[in-house]
């Protein structure tokens, strides 16, 4: 792990950020910390004989940027879809808060305040980024179809706060000139960040971010990780981090889990998961005798 920083801290983050730019002034989320406790424990899943996770627990605290790395084919993945209900685990535990998501839905988990992005893009083309971000706010849409179609007062009440706060959260990751133009023809960093945005439209709890930076420019990462810095510091929204850039993860993660063949083999902060022997053989395999 060669290429992680020499003082892999929190304060990189925050050095980070403000080495680019501040983030605007989205209001803060409606995440209650007290509730924001993410409990993973002794998670195993098996597919047709094969252990993807093996009794894998860790803990993310609320506030927080906890990142789940290791080499490929280490069962980040399979993490991920568990806590976001793609998967169910075949033993094990996941709270968040007081509620157990273990054999919930994705919607149902999506509305308990979890919002996942992915690796690969998934924005409509076409449509514009205000219209991408308010996709994001559609779960907490009260107005019903014809209440909409007839253009109610309360309807349209409703529209222009959600359209409101799509422009306060655009401001915030650094969108604000861009809700006009089309998703699918922003350069790659920025449509990135108009999935950032979008789930940050869903005012979630806590975020799953797949690789934010995969693919990206050296000023785009940077950009997206002082974003990504911002959402954990100004808004204080919890963040389950997977990322192969070990820079961004030395710099952003308050905590670090290690997987290898589907077990957890380290965790700490940083710095301890850095220099421990597992992760180090994990990631350049054993020394030569």
């Amino acid at each position: 792990m060669t290429d992680a920083p020499s003082s892999p801290t929190r304060s990189g983050a925050t050095d980070t950020a403000s080495a680019t730019r501040t983030p605007g002034t989205a209001a803060p989320a409606t995440a209650d910390s007290a509730d924001a406790t993410l409990q993973v424990t002794d998670v195993t899943v098996r597919f047709a004989g094969l252990t993807a996770l093996d009794q894998v627990s860790f803990t993310v605290e609320p506030g927080s940027v906890h990142a789940v790395i290791g080499p490929n084919g280490a069962g980040k993945s399979t993490c991920f879809n568990v806590l976001s209900g793609v998967y169910r685990a075949t033993s094990g535990s996941v709270r968040f808060g007081g509620t157990e998501l273990t054999g919930l839905a994705p919607h149902r988990i999506a509305a308990l305040g979890v919002a996942r992005i992915f690796q690969n893009l998934a924005l409509p083309p076409r449509a514009t980024v205000a219209d991408s971000l308010m996709l994001g706010r559609h779960r907490l849409t009260r107005a019903g179809f014809l209440a909409t179609g007839l253009r109610l007062p309360s309807a349209s009440r409703e529209a222009h706060r959600h359209l409101e706060r799509v422009r306060e959260i655009a401001d915030f990751v650094g969108l604000a000139d861009d809700l006009d133009r089309p998703a699918g023809e922003l350069p790659y960093g920025k449509q990135k960040l108009v999935e950032l945005a979008r789930a940050l439209c869903m005012e979630p709890k806590l975020l799953l971010l797949d690789e934010p930076v995969a693919g990206m420019t050296a000023d785009e990462r940077r950009d997206t990780a002082a974003v990504v810095a911002g959402v954990r510091d100004s808004l204080g929204i919890s963040i389950v981090l997977v990322e192969h850039d070990m820079g961004v993860v030395m710099r952003l993660a308050d905590a670090v889990t290690v997987l290898d063949f589907g077990k957890r083999i380290a965790g700490g902060t940083p710095a301890e998961v850095q220099d421990d022997p597992a992760v180090v053989q994990a990631y350049l395999g054993a020394p030569t005798p």
